[in-house]
């Protein structure tokens, strides 16, 4: 069954003791540059340094004791298993994570650092999904998807209903999409409390498929892709896409070098440390300013685990 606003309002009230309030900020000029007002919801300084620890802990804290004390496991290029092992950490449980081989190192080793334990596979999802069959069959565990169940989508909207409840005004909320748990869940809730406005997804041009699933009316696969936004490497879900079929009228897409201006600009006019997921829709905003002029837009800005070591605009 596909989530409700009933359960996004029940997740807020379940996860809050376990995940951060992240606060809206604004900048003068990122909105003299996009010829918009802006208001930032910032999931980069969320618990686990990302938007996904809002559905993990919702997901993980709904299991009954039997089915916890078998553990929980994923695949996820990294935000999700760091959220899950954190969530699965709290309440006493194993976690097992299959990441891709071309995982972000800082993601791999944050699984880690919560207690959860990392099996790589290759880069694609059919290898993801043969390897945790695999985990799942040698350990019993509870799958938890990154993204397409509605206990993890009503996590994800939380956060924009953090958003309405500090800036009810707005006429889009942007959100990037990846496997469609956060985009989804946002259009949810800004359908419920705000059905004026809309809401949108940013998307790399390498990784367009739920651009291309909303022209087509069917979910598009990706392809094995190299995008710098490693959050955004994953197919839309039948859940999330059925969502997004319903509340989302447009999908933006946006170049990689976009990408990286976005991310640039984000630490240079804001001094916010954010990853190249968590850019798209600034980068959105920027790259098609034709449809945002003059508008009040809400930006979800993902997630804030980024490699130090290997920042894109510097070179060696």
């Amino acid at each position: 069954m596909l989530p409700t606003m009933a359960d996004v309002q029940a997740a807020a009230v379940r996860i809050q003791p376990w995940i951060h309030r992240t606060p809206v900020m604004t900048s003068i000029s990122l909105d003299a540059l996009s010829g918009a007002q802006l208001w930032f919801k910032c999931e980069n300084l969320q618990k686990a340094g990302a938007f996904k620890a809002r559905g993990a802990t919702n997901a993980v804290l709904q299991l009954s004791p039997e089915a916890a004390a078998r553990g929980v496991a994923t695949h996820s290029s990294g935000n999700h298993g760091a959220a899950l092992a954190l969530a699965a950490s709290r309440r006493g449980i194993p976690s097992y994570v299959v990441m891709p081989e071309n995982a972000s190192e800082v993601k791999r080793r944050a699984v880690l650092n919560y207690g959860g334990k990392v099996i790589t596979c290759a880069p694609n999802l059919a290898s993801r999904e043969e390897t945790l069959a695999q985990v799942l069959q040698e350990t019993g565990a509870v799958f938890i998807p990154p993204y397409n169940h509605p206990h993890v989508i009503a996590g994800q909207g939380t956060a924009a209903l953090e958003l309405l409840e500090e800036v009810p005004e707005l006429d889009v909320v942007i959100a990037p999409v990846g496997g469609g748990g956060l985009l989804s869940g946002t259009a949810l809730v800004v359908h419920s409390l705000r059905p004026a406005a809309q809401t949108w997804g940013a998307e790399p041009a390498l990784a367009n498929d739920a651009f291309l699933s909303l022209q087509n009316g069917r979910i598009m696969p990706v392809q094995s892709t190299q995008t710098i936004a490693d959050g955004l490497r994953s197919s839309l879900g039948e859940m999330t896409f059925a969502m997004i079929q319903q509340y989302v009228p447009k999908v933006l897409t946006v170049s990689e070098e976009d990408i990286i201006r976005a991310m640039r600009l984000l630490w240079e006019r804001m001094k916010i440390v954010v990853e190249p997921s968590g850019a798209l829709p600034l980068a959105a905003v920027l790259t098609h300013p034709e449809e945002v002029k003059g508008r009040r837009l809400g930006l979800i800005l993902s997630g804030g685990n980024v490699d130090l070591d290997h920042l894109p605009w510097v070179t060696k």
